[in-house]
């Protein structure tokens, strides 16, 4: 049994602490943040994510305690469909094909699976040093301790401390010239599968049911800038953006009290590590290696496709050399063309390019992901 650090109590990393434990690894989990930092927003879910959440045996919990459904509206600025892109069901019968989910409950379902494998996360503790040897990476903490581990797993976002340890300077997240806003709202009842109104300069807008009561509105626009925006400006701002669109958008936007307190706005930046994601016995998933933009809702996905393939790798006692390199092998080409699929479709809005078929590179995505892991 190998002893193992995974820096980052995220979606990627409680996600690799249940896999590792899963194959039979003694698992440490720390998490710089001092206690639950989750945003109330919401999640989509498509197909992979839950076959990926199934292999954890997790799947079960998180349909659970969100909104399933199939397939997903691509709309026009005034809300004419312009394409319905089906789900493709690829966890076991039974299961949807999309799912839509509040953050704060995919944490509870994986800290209760890392729970249920006797996993606890130390909050406010991260690496101070990373040292290694032939055999072993010795961590000292920020707490003061010390750790040996036979190797560790960098999935600290997409701000990873462990990435420049690794690599310095040379990958650094980048702004992609957009932000994303983000609200929960009551769900009608008519609402019952995610929808993206596309054709205005900049961005598209769109929603997607969370539970049998609520739902969240995304917003995608263009920030030239990378603007810092005050908190009581941001319903303001967020009406003003929405307003080239019609149908249930603009319901929204005209109906809508908006709680300064509870709109989510981050400007969008992305990073992609273009060689191996490891050096020696340190691997960076999720974020850390790949962090994406949300346009084809396939970041989360991507993190815990890495951990349940880092799982079942991990249960083959392989070398640890040769379980990284397999890993890669497995990974590195699915997320790159993911990786740069979203980021051409944020380069298509920007630049208001009428002849991109979004629909038709979606449907490319749903082939690649819909792939074994």
């Amino acid at each position: 049994m190998s002893k193992v650090l995974v820096i980052g109590g995220g979606i990627g990393g409680l996600s690799a602490a249940i896999g590792l434990r899963q194959a039979g690894h003694d698992v440490d989990i720390v998490e710089i943040s001092p206690g639950r930092e989750v945003y109330h927003v919401g999640i989509i879910v498509q197909a992979n994510f839950l076959r990926a959440l199934d292999q954890l045996g997790v799947a079960d919990q998180a349909i659970a305690r969100g909104f399933p459904y199939a397939g997903f509206d691509l709309r026009n600025k005034n809300g004419g469909l312009d394409a319905y892109i089906p789900g493709v069901a690829l966890s076991r019968e039974g299961h949807p094909t999309d799912l839509g989910l509040t953050r704060p409950a995919l944490y509870d379902v994986l800290s209760e699976g890392c729970a249920s494998h006797g996993v606890k996360p130390r909050f406010g503790v991260t690496f101070e040093k990373l040292e290694q040897s032939d055999d072993k990476v010795t961590v000292t903490f920020t707490d003061g301790t010390i750790g040996d581990y036979d190797f560790v797993i960098g999935s600290d976002g997409l701000f990873s401390k462990v990435r420049t340890a690794l690599f310095g300077d040379t990958y650094t997240p980048t702004f992609t010239g957009q932000a994303v806003w983000r609200y929960n709202i009551p769900r009608p009842a008519e609402v019952i599968r995610t929808a993206m109104y596309q054709g205005v300069p900049g961005g598209k807008a769109g929603y997607c049911p969370l539970t049998d009561e609520t739902m969240y509105l995304l917003l995608v626009m263009a920030e030239p800038g990378k603007p810092w925006l005050a908190k009581e400006d941001l319903p303001r701002l967020l009406k003003e953006r929405l307003a080239p669109f019609g149908g249930r958008i603009a319901e929204i936007r005209d109906t809508v009290d908006f709680d300064p307190d509870q709109i989510v706005y981050r400007p969008l930046e992305a990073v992609f590590v273009a060689e191996p994601w490891y050096r020696g016995r340190i691997l960076l998933i999720g974020d850390a290696a790949h962090g994406t933009t949300p346009h084809l809702g396939q970041g989360a996905a991507q993190a815990v496709e890495d951990a349940a393939t880092l799982g079942t790798l991990a249960a083959q006692n392989l070398p640890v050399s040769d379980m990284f390199a397999r890993f890669m092998a497995k990974r590195y080409d699915r997320c790159k063309f993911i990786w740069e699929s979203s980021i051409q479709i944020g380069k298509w809005e920007m630049a208001n390019d009428l002849e991109a078929d979004v629909a038709a590179l979606s449907h490319k995505v749903l082939d690649t992901v819909s792939a074994p892991l």
